[in-house]
This record gives structure tokens, C-alpha cells and sequence, in this order.
């Protein structure tokens, strides 16, 4: 079958398709969380004592002891069993940005040979998979494998549902056998723990004296393109990378924006439909779904949780997405650049901090002037963007996100805060060593007197922002859509409690000077600012006097790859960060930069090499038969005294030539394999290897553009992108 009769029968296949029934939708009261064993559950199966147990360690951390943890494997058992469940699993999140699971039986055999169910709080509590087959950087070797999971009581277990059963999922940490954090789960929770310490700090100063538990929190907007299974099938890119390595723009893409959005196309509406129930069974609160700017492209965002929770729900949201499409005849797509010329997919992250005494910390209420713990709290995160702005960049850095980054959808490479207008003349006014009022946003009056007036907010908001201040809590908006969030999330957690501690130290200084505290905050505020407002900046973010003045004036760093990126793992002020804050030792730090250089050399790699196949094996192929289609037909019409222009054929001869040496020099490159060290590994891949994959598909897309539509192999860009 030729190219074209492949896309032709997957168009008629597509277009013919009988949309997916679902089951009808049962209330919302019905099945929120039906598959979640919350403390509300807990509460009904479990004694009194044991239920006050588990609820002060959800709420507190504090540790549950062993008894208790056996009365609650016992009553987790019980309601698993009643469900239909027959086994159990400890998922963690190595470090990769997926999940792993281990499934095993509730089943046992007792000495008459009869199969019981058994689950203890021992079983509940740990888990054994091998440490070395999971991603380390060097701490686990095959002769030294061992590793542990741990249950995080503070995450709520759950079923997950597939076609083959269902399964208790347990939510867990990962370790090696000598006690370093293999995962992203644990420094994640010893990050809000590090904050928790310093905002006490602060909070404590100011006089507060009911202090509840702070905890960050994460509202995570996942971005994703759906793309049918009849085109994804028949692009190799697509299924084993997540990105086309080639494809020439479609003549229509988003230059209208008349998809952003736009009215759902019946289908993609049935199927974000399945993935909401899935989600509100499971307690993730989803709570908004549209169109995104590009063709093709949607958006699922959820309210606020705590970050732990959000992290793990995040991750499932994730799968969910990816499964569910399956079942509805797509691939879901979470690279961060599936499609060139067109918006690449974030997930911006919206992160707050705040407890049950003091509320939101980085709420500035009506008058923000006067709001003493908002502008300690705010001020420690602008100091945070700019001491640590390389690590976030790191922690945001892959191969994906590398081709989204600076793009005219997203923010650029240099981390930045902005503020607001109302925010911004608030910290200049401390600047100057005052604190005068606030404006307002005022009324919004339209003149329509059918129209509600409404209060307009304070501040506009600025998309070009990679890390920008809106409302009441921070997006950073420059996370990749494939990503876990709870990387970006440590790096905030971990930069704010060093600047809160920094600000209690200074702050208690004044105060045991005399100072009177209202003083005191804006001494302390206006060293901070005057030290590190250069991280504050609401102009566009995408034009080029920014950036020549954000390096030259301001001193920030302008970081484009992740191979510039991730030497920023390697700096003594990170490893000084994370080592007294207790988030990350210095091996665990190491581990994660041999870890992240590694996946970003193999992305690269893989890519590399199927650009060269899908060349030599499909684009070469097709551009060689038109040739021959060509010739054939020039040779006829010369016979009959008719002269054909021949420049296609010419157009068609060179760029496949000039696409074939391009292989050639990338397959020669592919060889390399002596590198001084991992920085010049990465540097390697990010400034040769990736230069000599863009050559091909230059060519390659060219060919696109002149061979025969019936003789060309892969589906289209406006095919992929419009056809649902």
C-alpha cells in the first residue's frame, strides 16, 4: 500500500468513526472519591483510637505506630476486598517523570491448602523492588541492588481500574538500602518540611502564636495535543519519541486563533468527559477543560490540593490521559514540542503556601501594604527566583522542553518574576524605605447597564513570564508538560525556606536591636530588595532588549539548553541549598545530575537515530520513486516532441542528496564516543548532534513540499492536527 492510500484509508477510517459511548455520567456526589480510601472511610472502618492515630500523622506527619498501622492494613484490606480487588501495589516515582508499580496478591494458602487474604501493616508499610534497575546515578550497582518502599500515609491509597481488574494502589517513597532518596517523592516531602521550619521562623517573629502545619500547595494545568491512532500508528516519531522529527507546516496552522477556545469537537469532548469521571473517583479535583491555542491541542487543570497530594494526583492525571485516549481511538501527546511552527504544551505550575491559622501566606488581601506576613512571604520567593533562577531552570530542563522554551508561546529562558503593577510600586516604595497604599484595580464599567460592573483585579497579567505573581500564589509557567511536578516544586519549596530563614535571621537582629517591627520588616525588605529586585521584571519577556538587558544590566543568565542547564546541580551554593536545608545530600544531588544528563543524552540519541531510519527507509524511498515517476514521464513527452519543465525533478534530486549527506553526517556523528566528561557529553548532543538532525529534516521537509502527495509515507501536519 502506498503512502497516500495508507492516509486516504485512515482519513476514511477516522472520519467514519462512530463516536465512543461512555457510560452514562453518574452524579457528581456519587462517585467523588469512591475509589479513594480517605479519612472519611477511615473513620467509619476504624476504631476510634486508631482513626485519631491516622488522621494527626495525614494532617501533622506525625509518625503512626506499629499497632495502628495493623489495624489500618486490616480495614484497607477489607474495603479493597469489597470492591473486587485482589491486589495490592506500592507505586512510587523514581526518577523518571512516570510511575512504577509493583503488584502483588492479597492471597495466601493456609495449612489446609485453602487460599485466605492477608495484609499486614508490615506489608502495607514496606516494599522491596531492586534499586539498581531504576535510575540512580551510581548509588545502586547490580551487586549492591537492594532498595525499599515506604507507604506515605499522607497521600490516600486508591483503586485504579483497567480492563483486567482492579488494583490497590499505595502511594510510597523509594530508597536505597544505605537510606538515599531514589525517588522525587522524598524530597518533595522533606522540602515542605524545610519550609515549614523557616516560615515558623518568621511567622513567629511577627508575633503569631497559633501556628498550624505549612504546606505548599500545586494546581498543575496540563497541556496536551490528542492525535487518532490511524495517523500516530504510522508515524515511528510520534510512537517512540512523542515529537514528529519531521513534518512541513500545514498551510493553515494557528494563525487565527480560532481554536483557543473554540467549541469542542464532539469527541474530544466525550473523551475528556471518561478522563473527568476517572479523575473525580479518585478525588482529583479537575475542574477545568478547553481548546489550547494550537489545532488539536486541550488543557486540563485542576484546583489547588497540597503539593504531595497534587504531585501524586498529577501523575496519575498523566496516565489517565494517556490510557483513556487509547480507548477512545487517539494518542495523547505530552511532549513538550510535538509539532514544529505551532505552540509546544506546558504545565504550569501555580504554588502557593499557606496552613489552617494563617491562611494563604501569598494571599496580599485588599490592602497588600499592610499585609506585613504577605510582603515577607512574597519578598522571600522574589529573593529565591534570583539567588536560585539557575536551578529552576535545571529542574525544568529536558530535551523536550529545550524546543519549547523562548518560543512565541513560551516563557524565555531566563527565570524572571513578575510582579504586577500594584505588587511592583509596593516593593519600590520599600525600596525607598516607606510603605504608602496600594491602588486597586478599580471597577470594571463597560457603560452597558445590562452588563454587572465588577472589581477589576490589581495587576494584568504577563504570559511572557516564565515565573509570574497571579493573585494569590506564583505560576511558574516554564514547566514542561511531560514533566513531574514535583521537581519544580522542590526547587520553590527548598529557595523559599532559605530566604525565610535568611529573613529571620535578619529579622530578629532588628528586633533584639529595639526596632519597631513594622520597621523592622521593611530594614529587612529593603535589603532584600535592593539586593535582588533585578529578578523582578514586568516588560515582554520574548523581546530581544530584554534579553541583552536581563545578562548585561542585571546580571541574570540566559540558559537555552539543558546541557546548560544542569551544571547549575554542580554549584556549591546548590549543594550548600539543599545540603542545610536537609532536602538532598550531596550524593543524592550528584545522582540526579548524572541521572538527568543521562535522559537527556538518550532522548537525543533515540531521536538521532530514528531521523536517520525514517530518512534512509521512507523519505529517500518515496523523494527516489517521483524521481523515477519524473524521468519516466519527461522520457515519454520528449518522445511525443513535448518539453516538460524538469525543475521539480531537479528540486527533487538535490535536496534528496543533500538530505542523504546530512544522514550521513549524523550517522559518522552517532559514532563519537570519547567524551573529557558528562558536560561535554551533553554539550556534544545539544550543539552538534541536534544541528545535524535540523539539517535533515530541513531537506526532508522540503521534499515534503514537491514529492507526489500520493507517493508520500508519513501523514501530514494538517492531517494530524484538523482531522478528528
Amino acid at each position: 500500500m502506498s503512502g497516500n492510500e495508507s492516509r486516504l484509508q485512515a482519513i476514511y477510517q477516522i472520519t467514519n468513526r462512530e463516536t465512543l459511548e461512555i457510560d452514562k455520567t453518574e452524579p457528581l456526589n456519587e462517585i467523588w472519591g469512591c475509589d479513594v480510601f480517605s479519612l472519611a472511610k477511615m473513620e467509619d472502618s476504624l476504631s476510634k483510637n486508631a482513626y485519631k492515630a491516622i488522621r494527626k500523622t495525614v494532617q501533622t506527619g506525625e509518625s503512626l505506630d506499629a499497632a495502628n498501622a495493623d489495624i489500618v492494613a486490616a480495614a484497607m484490606k477489607e474495603w479493597a476486598v469489597s470492591k473486587g480487588v485482589k491486589f495490592y501495589s506500592h507505586i512510587f516515582y523514581p526518577l523518571t517523570h512516570a510511575t512504577a508499580e509493583k503488584h502483588d496478591g492479597f492471597i495466601i494458602t493456609n495449612s489446609e491448602g485453602h487460599a485466605i487474604t492477608e495484609f499486614t501493616g508490615s506489608l502495607l508499610i514496606k516494599g522491596e523492588p531492586d534499586g539498581s534497575s531504576f535510575p540512580n546515578g551510581s548509588i545502586r550497582m547490580t551487586n549492591a541492588a537492594r532498595g525499599y518502599t515506604a507507604w506515605d500515609p499522607t497521600s490516600p491509597v486508591y483503586i485504579q481500574h483497567t480492563d483486567n481488574g482492579a488494583t490497590l494502589m499505595i502511594p510510597c517513597v523509594f530508597m536505597s538500602w544505605t537510606g538515599e532518596a531514589l525517588d522525587k517523592k522524598i524530597p518533595l516531602l522533606r522540602s515542605n518540611n524545610a519550609m515549614n521550619k523557616a516560615g515558623n521562623r518568621v511567622l513567629s517573629l511577627m508575633g503569631e502564636t497559633d501556628i498550624a502545619p505549612l504546606n505548599s500547595s500545586c494546581g498543575a494545568e496540563q497541556e496536551y495535543f490528542l492525535v487518532d491512532s490511524n495517523f500516530a500508528n504510522s508515524r515511528p516519531d510520534l510512537l517512540l519519541t512523542g515529537r514528529t522529527l519531521f513534518g512541513a507546516p500545514s498551510a493553515k496552522g494557528q494563525e487565527f486563533d480560532d481554536h483557543y477556545f473554540g467549541v469542542i469537537p464532539a469527541r474530544v469532548q466525550v473523551y475528556m468527559q471518561d478522563v473527568e469521571d476517572q479523575l473525580y473517583r479518585l478525588g482529583i479535583p479537575a475542574k477545568t477543560h478547553h481548546n489550547e491555542v494550537a489545532p488539536g491541542q486541550f488543557e486540563i487543570a485542576p484546583y489547588y490540593e497540597a503539593a504531595n497530594v497534587a504531585a501524586d494526583h498529577q501523575q496519575m492525571m498523566m496516565t489517565i490521559l494517556k490510557g483513556t485516549a487509547k480507548r477512545h481511538g487517539f494518542i495523547c501527546l505530552l511532549h513538550e514540542k510535538p509539532f514544529a511552527g505551532i505552540n509546544g504544551s506546558g504545565k504550569h505550575v501555580n504554588w502557593s503556601v499557606g496552613n489552617a491559622t494563617q491562611g494563604n501566606l501569598l494571599d496580599p488581601g485588599q490592602t497588600p501594604h499592610d499585609n506585613l506576613n504577605f510582603l515577607l512571604f512574597c519578598g522571600a520567593v522574589i529573593r529565591g527566583v534570583h539567588k536560585f533562577g539557575p536551578l529552576l531552570r535545571a529542574v525544568i530542563a529536558s530535551a523536550g522542553n529545550d524546543h519549547r522554551l523562548g518560543a512565541n508561546e513560551a516563557p524565555p529562558a531566563i527565570l524572571s518574576v513578575y510582579l504586577g503593577s500594584q505588587l511592583e510600586k509596593v516593593y519600590e516604595d520599600i525600596k525607598e524605605g516607606k510603605l504608602t497604599s496600594s491602588k486597586s484595580g478599580g471597577e470594571m464599567d463597560l457603560g452597558l447597564s445590562q452588563i454587572l460592573n465588577f472589581e477589576r483585579d490589581p495587576g494584568d497579567r504577563n504570559r511572557t513570564s516564565p515565573f509570574a505573581f497571579t493573585g494569590n500564589r506564583f505560576e511558574f509557567r516554564a514547566v514542561g508538560s511531560a514533566q513531574s511536578v514535583s521537581g519544580p516544586l522542590v526547587a520553590m519549596n527548598t529557595m523559599l525556606a532559605d530566604s525565610l530563614n535568611w529573613i529571620a535571621d535578619k529579622l530578629e537582629a532588628e528586633l533584639d536591636a529595639g526596632t519597631e517591627q513594622t520597621a523592622a520588616v521593611i530594614n529587612v525588605l529593603q535589603k532584600l530588595i535592593k539586593k535582588n529586585g533585578n529578578a523582578v521584571f514586568g516588560g515582554d519577556g520574548y523581546s530581544s532588549e530584554w534579553h541583552e538587558m536581563a545578562v548585561k544590566d542585571r546580571g541574570l543568565k540566559n540558559i537555552p539548553t539543558t546541557a546548560d542547564a544542569l551544571p547549575a546541580l554542580e554549584e556549591e551554593s546548590v549543594k550548600a541549598l539543599f545540603e542545610s536545608t536537609g532536602v538532598l545530600t550531596p550524593v543524592e544531588l550528584a545522582s540526579r545530575y548524572e541521572v538527568y544528563s543521562e535522559q537527556y543524552i538518550l532522548s537525543i540519541e533515540v531521536e538521532a537515530k530514528l531521523v536517520v531510519d525514517m530518512a534512509t527507509t521512507s523519505i529517500y524511498p518515496a523523494a527516489t520513486r517521483y524521481l523515477s515517476e519524473l524521468t519516466m514521464t519527461s522520457s515519454g513527452l520528449g518522445e511525443m516532441g513535448i518539453e516538460m519543465d524538469n525543475s521539480v525533478a531537479k528540486t527533487v534530486a538535490s535536496e534528496a542528496n543533500m538530505m542523504m549527506a546530512a544522514v550521513k553526517n549524523l550517522s559518522e556523528a552517532l559514532e563519537k564516543e570519547d567524551f573529557a566528561s558528562t558536560d561535554d557529553h551533553t554539550q556534544y548532543f545539544a550543539n552538534v548532534i541536534r544541528g545535524l538532525m535540523d539539517e535533515v529534516r530541513l531537506h526532508a521537509d522540503t521534499l515534503e513540499t514537491v514529492v507526489a502527495d500520493e507517493l508520500w509515507p508519513l501523514p501530514k501536519y494538517h492531517e494530524m492536527l484538523f482531522i478528528k
